[in-house]
């Protein structure tokens, strides 16, 4: 036995109907490390990571914390071991206040047994001061972004002075200056001896802080080496089982004429002046920081959000788009950033998830045609390789990754001539991503149109015929595929022009 275990795992099994998650898990991290683990969507480390911190109760085996056995109860006995979670997905009440959010579970209370909201407002100033986070206490969760939603979660964890911190796709919703500040504060934990269980699918920051790294695959531990005894290809050769070549399956195809143009768009307080257009055949992206304006321009031209000037034009035509439903007309589709939010609908099967775009075809004659439904959706479930227990599984149920494909399912059903991709890779695995790369491929081939927003820049740049950059609410570059590099897409990205 290895000295210094803080954590330990021992012949863990978990099982949900029709499927085996987890096959006889045994997991060691040591005291004040980083112990990455890497997997596609679906292998197992969110279920493992949940087992620890006691949302899931495993069926056999034992956990060990200092080497003794313990048995973790729920989230808040997870707390007094000195565990904290920082989950995957965000599950935040939009309501909620920040000073609610930051202290919930351990909120103060009066000697009469209410909660000391003085106390309360005093310890979330003085948090946020010393963290120097611009936020008011009394704040809504709703009025902020995804991005500044997660660097909270990632403050509130390490805040509660916890010694085993599980830290799952925690960059996947910020800026590359709060990953850097996040990446400090790991480095100063680790000297304060606190363990790190770290998950993510970007290999590149895997490699850059992770003192041990394990693979797991279909529920089970594949290999567990030292960080620097392995490189990034024999990783992802490990978690997929193969080697994938090719990372960007991005094909030449020529282009035809303009299939969405936007002129002059604006939205007071929000973007002005936005003009672009994607032709058939063609990928474009939009970088920028969080906050450029980006996801709000996407969701005006969907219909999400009104807008108070400009034209979109469809064909050479001019069209109205005031809602969703005028957009799907269009066959112009949008899947969004937030999927737990304004994606799926999270107790509902997956076929219903998928099915939803659908319920024209579906039913007709009075009532639902249930053998059609499971027959379309099953179909285009076996071309994306989303893997499920069954149709009837609900899509709660299932990893990021395959959510993410039910959701680009769905919005296939609809044959749409335009898809807008917001963030579409954000929390998912290099084979799942490989994936949704290949389907933008085949969309261009087949003489329609992608828009994809992205904060990964290499995808952009692999996947993307030009790339629009944004700041402050406005398009400051486009940039050809011959003057692509992250450079130029970051110095636009800081421009004020």
């Amino acid at each position: 036995m290895e000295p210094n275990i803080k954590l330990r795992v021992s012949q863990i099994e978990k099982s949900f109907p029709g499927v085996k998650a987890l096959n006889k898990i045994d997991f060691s991290v040591r005291k004040g490390t980083v112990h990455a683990l890497c997997g596609e969507n679906g292998a197992g480390k969110s279920t493992l990571m949940k087992i620890i911190n006691g949302i899931y109760k495993p069926d056999t085996g034992q956990i060990f914390i200092d080497e003794k056995p313990v048995k973790i109860l729920n989230p808040i006995h997870a707390r007094s071991y000195g565990i904290a979670m920082i989950a995957q997905e965000l599950n935040y009440v939009p309501e909620m206040s920040i000073e609610e959010n930051l202290f919930l579970g351990r909120l103060p209370v009066t000697k009469y047994g209410k909660v000391d909201w003085k106390l309360l407002r005093k310890k979330t100033i003085e948090f946020l001061s010393a963290e120097g986070l611009p936020y008011k206490p009394d704040q809504k969760l709703k009025t902020l972004t995804v991005s500044d939603i997660q660097m909270l979660e990632i403050i509130k964890a390490i805040n509660n002075k916890a010694e085993i911190i599980v830290m799952d796709e925690p960059t996947s919703a910020i800026t590359q200056r709060e990953v850097d500040i996040l990446f400090k504060k790991i480095e100063v934990l680790k000297s304060q001896g606190v363990s790190i269980v770290y998950i993510s699918h970007k290999l590149d920051e895997v490699f850059q802080i992770a003192d041990d790294i394990t693979i797991f695959r279909d529920g089970t531990v594949v290999e567990s080496h030292r960080a620097s005894d392995l490189d990034m290809d024999k990783v992802i050769a490990l978690m997929v089982g193969r080697k994938i070549e090719n990372v960007y399956p991005k094909e030449e195809i020529k282009l035809g004429d303009k299939l969405l143009e936007i002129k002059d768009l604006c939205s007071t307080g929000v973007f002005k002046n936005i003009n672009f257009h994607v032709s058939k055949g063609e990928i474009i992206g939009f970088a920028g920081l969080v906050g450029a304006g980006r996801t709000e321009v996407m969701r005006a031209i969907f219909g999400l959000d009104p807008i108070t000037s400009g034209h979109i034009m469809k064909d050479g035509q001019k069209v109205e788009i005031k809602s969703v439903k005028d957009s799907i007309k269009n066959k112009m589709v949008m899947l969004t950033e937030d999927r737990r939010r304004y994606g799926i609908i999270p107790i509902r099967s997956v076929m219903e998830n998928a099915s939803i775009s659908i319920l024209e075809k579906i039913i007709y004659g009075g009532y639902a045609h249930e053998r059609e439904e499971r027959k379309i959706v099953g179909e285009y479930f076996s071309k994306m390789n989303v893997k499920t227990p069954s149709l009837e599984t609900p899509i709660q149920s299932l990893s990021g990754g395959n959510q993410q494909k039910v959701l680009l399912a769905k919005w296939m059903l609809r044959n749409p001539d335009i898809l807008i991709l917001d963030e579409p890779t954000r929390g998912i695995d290099v084979g799942a991503k490989f994936e949704i790369y290949k389907l933008m491929s085949e969309m261009a081939k087949q003489n329609r149109a992608v828009i994809m927003v992205s904060s990964e820049l290499p995808e952009l740049i692999g996947m993307c015929d030009r790339i629009y950059v944004m700041n402050q609410g406005k398009i400051t570059g486009e940039l050809q595929k011959s003057e692509f590099c992250q450079e130029s897409i970051m110095k636009y990205a800081t421009s004020t022009i």
